[in-house]
């Protein structure tokens, strides 16, 4: 059986070469449902011991081979959280990562209060960097590049694997930052989104949150003038601000409000001018009122109110009146 992990990915070189050596393997059986395992104790403890002379006569292949046998059939045996992170390491210093990656999810997911959970899940992170970063690690090095689509799965599984931990957040943001490098925009935004609002404790979320902001605006900017890319990049960045105002881009993110601001009465004003030129003085007036309100002074502000002034007096409202309260 396939592993888990590998139903998800594409036929590259490296996963197809994993796959291959998985699946041709003699001793490689399908892991059975564990409340289907007849645990033959001093079975499974012979296997293992076998697995262990084995692996300290420097037999790494056929040493791997018999801890995967133990795992797999006797998962719930003394020895299986052992046999099953021992293969694991195994895979890592035979240059198969992958498979290493997997091992260690198991290990991950099935053994939670084994005393090998935490290095699993240190190892399971590990790989994923080793991945995304194609660094050389444990003897081993990624021969070619793994797709985006790839990288996420592995990331996926690691936030999975242990939601609480703090391999989480790091993990759901790093796919973010994936589909930000691809120009995955939606994609991105939701990830962050998720960092944000699932893992607010995280080091990750505020960071995650003003990307969900950055993005939008970088949206509106480049060629989509959409006013709502501009609101919702300011409701983005206001949050950050209620949420984290004590934050490192606290300032960078007000400054950003400002502008938004500003770019909103300029928007305001120039809508206004338009109907004003158009002959449609109750819409225009209506837009001049905005800038009124949304900038209490500064030259617009005393633009818009003297073009109210010049409206004709047949279509001036009595809130408008030059006399009015209102100004």
């Amino acid at each position: 059986m396939i592993p888990r992990i590998f139903r998800h990915f594409s036929t590259t070189g490296l996963i197809a070469s994993a796959i291959l050596v998985s699946s041709c393997s003699d001793i490689d059986e399908v892991p059975p449902l564990l409340g289907a395992v007849q645990n033959d104790t001093s079975t499974a403890a012979e296997l293992f011991e076998e697995a262990k002379r084995a692996d300290q006569a420097g037999k790494s292949k056929k040493a791997a081979a018999l801890y995967k046998k133990e795992a797999d059939r006797y998962p719930t045996a003394k020895h299986a959280p052992e046999a099953r992170f021992r293969y694991a390491q195994l895979q890592e210093q035979l240059g198969k990562p992958l498979l290493a990656f997997t091992a260690y999810s198991e290990v991950v997911e099935r053994y939670r209060s084994s005393g090998l959970y935490e290095k699993a899940l240190q190892r399971e992170q590990a790989i994923a960097e080793d991945a995304l970063s194609g660094r050389i690690k444990s003897g081993f090095v990624f021969t070619s590049k793994l797709a985006p689509s790839e990288l996420i799965k592995i990331l996926e599984t690691v936030r999975d694997s242990a939601p609480q931990a703090s391999t989480a957040p790091r993990a759901q943001f790093r796919i973010g930052e994936i589909y930000q490098e691809e120009k995955q925009s939606k994609e991105a935004i939701a990830a962050f989104r998720k960092v944000a609002e699932e893992y607010p404790d995280a080091d990750q979320a505020h960071e995650a949150q003003f990307l969900i902001g950055k993005i939008l605006l970088q949206e509106a900017r480049q060629g989509n003038q959409d006013k709502g890319n501009l609101d919702r990049a300011r409701e983005a960045f206001e949050d950050y601000i209620n949420r984290y105002p004590n934050k490192s881009r606290a300032k960078e993110v007000k400054q950003q409000i400002a502008k938004l601001k500003n770019q909103d009465v300029q928007r305001s004003y120039e809508v206004a001018e338009f109907y004003r030129r158009k002959g449609d003085f109750e819409s225009a007036k209506f837009y001049y009122r905005e800038v009124l309100k949304q900038h209490g002074s500064g030259d617009l502000h005393d633009q818009a109110q003297s073009r109210l002034k010049e409206i004709p007096w047949p279509f001036l409202s009595r809130s408008a009146w030059p006399w009015s309260s209102v100004f």
